[in-house]
C-alpha cells in the first residue's frame, strides 16, 4: 500500500514538474520576443507603428508602420470565417442528425483526413488551380488576391469546425432530442430549438480553433495572397498578411536591425493565440458532463 501511494505521488510530482516546466519555456519565449520587439519604438511612436499604413523596411528612409498587414490579416481572416463557419456547422449537423450511420462512418474519417493536407500543398493547388480560374472567369488584374486567400483558408479551417462541431451535436443526449420530438416538434425545430442551442458551447470551441489557423497561417497566404502590403478595398485587391511578411521577411532582417525589431514586434500574439483557446475548450467540456450529469435519471 505504502508503495502505491508512493508510486501515485513521484507521477504526480513528476507531471506537476513537466507542467510547470512547459511553462516556465512558454514564459520564456513570451518574454524574448517582447524584449526583442520593444526597441522598434526607438524609431517610431507606438500609435504610427500600429495604425501607420505605409510598410517599406528597405531603404535609405525606411517605413515600419504594420497597419496595412493587420488590415490584411484581419481582412482574410473575416472573409474565411463568413465561408468556413456555416459551411463547417452546416456539414456537422448533417452528420449529426440526418446522414445515417454508414455514411457517417465513411464521411466523417475523410473530412478529418483533409485537415491533415500540408499548408503548402493548398497554397499550391491555389495558385496554380484557383488563381488562373478566379482571373479568367472574373476578369480581374490577378487571381492572387484576398477573396483566393480567404478560399483557401476557408478550406482549411471547414475540417476542424465541421469534425469538433459534430462532436458536440453528438454529445448532446438522446432523451432531450426525443422529449422534443414526443411533445410535436419537427426535427428541424429540434435541431434549431434543442440541439444547436445545448452544444453552443462546442461549437463556439470549434469555430476558435478553425479561426485560429486561418489567423496564424504563413505559407498559404504567402503564396495566394499576392503579397501587397496595402489596406485592401476589395475582395479582390491582393494583400500581405502580417505572418507572410514574417515568413518572407525575417530570414533577410539584420540581426538587431530596426526591421528585425518590428518584425518580432507582433509575432508573439501570433504565436500564443492558440492557447487562449484552450479554457474554452475545457469549458465546453465540462459544460457538456454538467448537463449529461443533470439529464441522467
Amino acid at each position: 500500500m505504502m508503495n502505491k501511494r508512493c508510486r501515485e505521488t513521484a507521477v504526480r510530482g513528476g507531471l506537476t514538474l513537466l507542467a510547470l516546466t512547459a511553462l516556465a519555456v512558454l514564459a520564456g519565449i513570451v518574454f524574448y520576443l517582447f524584449k526583442e520587439g520593444l526597441p522598434v519604438f526607438k524609431f517610431i511612436g507606438p500609435l504610427r507603428f500600429i495604425f501607420g499604413t505605409d510598410w517599406y523596411p528597405v531603404g535609405d528612409a525606411p517605413d515600419f508602420e504594420i497597419g496595412s498587414l493587420i488590415a490584411g490579416s484581419l481582412a482574410v481572416t473575416v472573409l474565411a470565417s463568413v465561408i468556413a463557419v456555416p459551411l463547417g456547422i452546416a456539414t456537422a449537423a448533417y452528420l449529426s442528425e440526418v446522414a445515417s450511420v454508414n455514411v457517417r462512418r465513411v464521411v466523417k474519417p475523410f473530412i478529418e483526413l483533409l485537415a491533415a493536407l500540408p499548408s503548402v500543398v493548398i497554397g499550391f493547388i491555389g495558385m496554380v488551380l484557383v488563381a488562373p480560374w478566379l482571373q479568367k472567369t472574373l476578369g480581374i488584374a490577378t487571381g492572387l488576391n484576398l477573396f483566393n486567400a480567404a478560399l483557401m483558408l476557408a478550406f482549411m479551417a471547414v475540417p476542424t469546425i465541421c469534425s469538433v462541431s459534430e462532436d458536440a451535436l453528438h454529445a448532446v443526449p438522446r432523451a432531450l432530442k426525443d422529449a422534443s420530438l414526443a411533445l410535436g416538434a419537427t426535427p428541424w425545430e429540434t435541431l434549431k430549438l434543442v440541439t444547436v442551442p445545448y452544444a453552443l458551447s462546442g461549437i463556439g470551441t470549434a469555430v476558435i480553433l478553425g479561426m485560429s489557423r486561418a489567423l496564424g497561417e504563413t505559407m498559404v497566404v504567402l503564396m495566394v495572397a499576392g503579397g501587397a502590403a496595402i489596406v485592401p478595398e476589395s475582395v479582390f485587391d491582393p494583400i500581405r498578411p502580417m505572418p507572410a511578411s514574417i515568413a518572407a521577411e525575417m530570414a533577410e532582417a539584420p540581426f538587431g536591425s530596426p526591421h528585425y525589431h518590428a518584425l518580432l514586434r507582433p509575432v508573439w500574439r501570433f504565436l500564443f493565440s492558440p492557447f487562449f483557446l484552450m479554457p474554452s475548450r475545457f469549458g465546453s467540456r465540462s459544460a457538456i458532463r454538467r448537463r449529461r450529469c443533470r439529464t441522467t435519471p
